[in-house]
């Protein structure tokens, strides 16, 4: 059991300590630095492709999750020959080479004359999303018991409240782990990417592969250790568990505020385990609008992207500085 656990995370622990090492070569260790840090939130390129790739899995995965929810219901309302051809149907894209799909979706892409870009990122994310969706709400949906679902819309519910109140929170933790499915492989995803992407745009996996086929730059490790510190705050956060006395105090406060008429509260579970999460995804996410503002203000105001050479993290103060001075003077003038 050690050994597996060494050869998981043995290269995971030489990655992040290579990207502390002040010398380009792997060979030595040439003292502790955070320059390639620096280096990596300088680099324009990478930040874009990493935002891009975050945009991407947040869009792609939240549509699949609703898309695939659907498609449940109406799969599972179904005969159960019918039933059986649909999820026969379903199951074919998570079971075909993704070289396969990739292919197909660009020669889809093409046919329909549909431009190469964002869009069609966007879009094969999606397709190949969905099967994992269903597959992992469907057997929570066969669980959940149809009387009371009966029982809602017998004693005056509409439909939908009804599926809101009675059928949602049962298949709840479907939906959650449909959507963590989707946003992991849609983050991690390669091939179809490469296939369906345009020029001009990158996710995180093109831009790496672009950039080792030039030499592994120290930055890549820098951005790996990142990737990997903040999905393991983010699961740390989600996933800690109070203590049985914990409970018990938390039980006795919902009592206490159910009697006062409170809905909610500010606890510390809701500020780990709710708070701290979304903070940590608006700020990434908040960065990500911050860079390309930065850029498109560049664009508006000198026609192309200032000719600021990115290799410092005084950058960005030099491209607001431009842009801020230019539309000044234009403002000035008018």
């Amino acid at each position: 059991m050690a050994l597996i656990f060494i050869l998981l995370y043995a290269p995971i622990v030489t990655l992040v300590v290579l990207s502390f090492n002040a010398s380009k070569t792997r060979a030595k260790w040439g003292g502790f630095t955070l320059h390639w840090y620096r280096s990596l939130f300088a680099n324009t390129e990478i930040m874009n492709a990493l935002y891009t790739t975050l945009i991407i899995a947040l869009l792609a995965s939240a549509i699949a999750t609703v898309l695939g929810t659907l498609a449940c219901i109406g799969i599972n309302s179904m005969s159960k020959k019918s039933r059986t051809v649909f999820m026969g149907i379903t199951n074919i894209p998570m079971l075909n080479g993704e070289i396969v799909m990739g292919i197909s979706l660009m020669l889809l892409f093409i046919i329909c004359r549909i431009q190469l870009g964002f869009g069609t990122i966007l879009m094969a994310h999606i397709t190949f999303n969905v099967p994992y969706v269903i597959l992992s709400v469907m057997p929570k949906l066969k669980q959940t018991n149809k009387s009371t679902y009966e029982a809602a819309l017998d004693l005056g519910a509409s439909p939908l409240y009804a599926f809101w109140k009675v059928i949602f929170p049962d298949i709840m933790p479907g939906v959650v782990s449909g959507f963590l499915l989707s946003f992991t492989m849609s983050l991690d995803d390669f091939v179809i990417t490469y296939f369906t992407k345009g020029p001009g745009v990158d996710t995180l996996s093109t831009k790496i592969y672009a950039e080792v086929r030039k030499g592994i730059k120290p930055e890549m490790y820098s951005l790996s250790t990142i990737l990997f510190v903040t999905v393991l705050l983010l699961l740390l956060l989600v996933n800690v568990n109070p203590s049985p006395k914990e409970e018990k105090e938390e039980a006795k406060e919902r009592e206490a505020m159910a009697k006062k008429g409170i809905r909610f509260r500010i606890t510390k579970r809701v500020v780990f385990r709710r708070i701290l999460p979304i903070a940590m995804v608006l700020v990434i996410g908040g960065g990500g609008i911050y860079v390309d503002s930065c850029l498109l203000l560049g664009i508006a105001a000198f026609g192309t992207v200032p000719a600021v050479h990115v290799d410092n993290v005084h950058s960005f103060r030099v491209l607001d500085n431009q842009v801020s001075s230019t539309l000044v003077s234009d403002s000035s003038s008018e």
